[in-house]
């Protein structure tokens, strides 16, 4: 798989940090070159930039974007252009995640949730696409075992990622065949540094997930490492949750 890495430009968004970060370290060991877009955390995308350039020089770029901004999508395929003149892999990995319960949903929340889970994946993916169709390319969502079975207390949440599932089956149709698009669909990877699950509910996370545990940001970036250099694959969801899904 390293072969087909090799010298290609990957754009990750929101991949200063966690699971941006593991899928770009992942990506940058196989030989591609990484564009990594942050909003907020610019001390740490410029520090991992930092630790892959020094691995192999002028191999990394930061660029800073709300998603929602109209220039956005724009800015983010010029950036990787500007730096290395191509752009093979997207990966839509940028997502928001908070509780919205019934009866305390305002319109901020939605704008939010189903801005950057899904409005961003769209438009990101529409102005990506014909410099990805230029070099056989490929867009990998970031998705959630909760796009197809719900999470209680989530439900905008729980929307917004199916109708990014939604938006990768679409996309490898209207993309085909020059782009594949396809998703990994995490299950419990690394909890909310918000504390937004207390403890007796990732104990119950943990009890209906076959493999007892969970997953790691380099689970992800694998699955996505996989799907990036996959030729005959396109339109599917892969699952990295331990089994939960098949409990669930």
């Amino acid at each position: 798989m390293e072969a087909l890495l090799d010298g290609r430009t990957v754009l990750v968004t929101g991949g200063g940090r966690r699971v941006g970060a593991a899928i770009a370290r992942r990506l940058h060991g196989a030989g591609a070159n990484l564009v990594l877009h942050y909003r907020d955390s610019a001390a740490d995308a410029d520090a991992l930039a930092a630790e892959l350039n020094a691995r192999r020089d002028k191999s990394a770029a930061t660029v800073k974007a709300e998603l929602l901004a109209p220039i956005a999508p724009r800015a983010l395929v010029s950036a990787a252009l500007d730096r290395f003149g191509s752009l093979d892999v997207l990966v839509n990995n940028a997502s928001s995640f908070f509780p919205t319960p019934i009866g305390g949903i305002e319109a901020s929340h939605w704008e939010a949730l189903v801005g950057s889970n899904l409005r961003a994946p769209l438009f990101l993916s529409q102005e990506a696409a014909p410099e990805l169709a230029k070099r056989a390319g490929c867009i990998v969502n970031i998705v959630d075992i909760h796009a197809e079975r719900p999470l209680k207390g989530y439900p905008v949440y729980s929307i917004a990622k199916a109708g990014l599932a939604a938006l990768t089956r679409s996309l490898a149709l209207e993309l085909a065949p020059q782009v594949r698009v396809n998703g990994v669909a995490p299950g419990a990877i690394a909890w909310p540094e918000d504390g937004q699950f207390a403890s007796e509910e990732r104990e119950r996370i943990l009890r209906t997930t076959p493999l007892g545990r969970t997953g790691t940001p380099e689970d992800i970036a694998q699955a996505v490492h996989f799907l990036a250099c996959a030729p005959f694959v396109t339109g599917q969801l892969l699952a990295v949750d331990g089994g939960r899904s098949v409990f669930l």
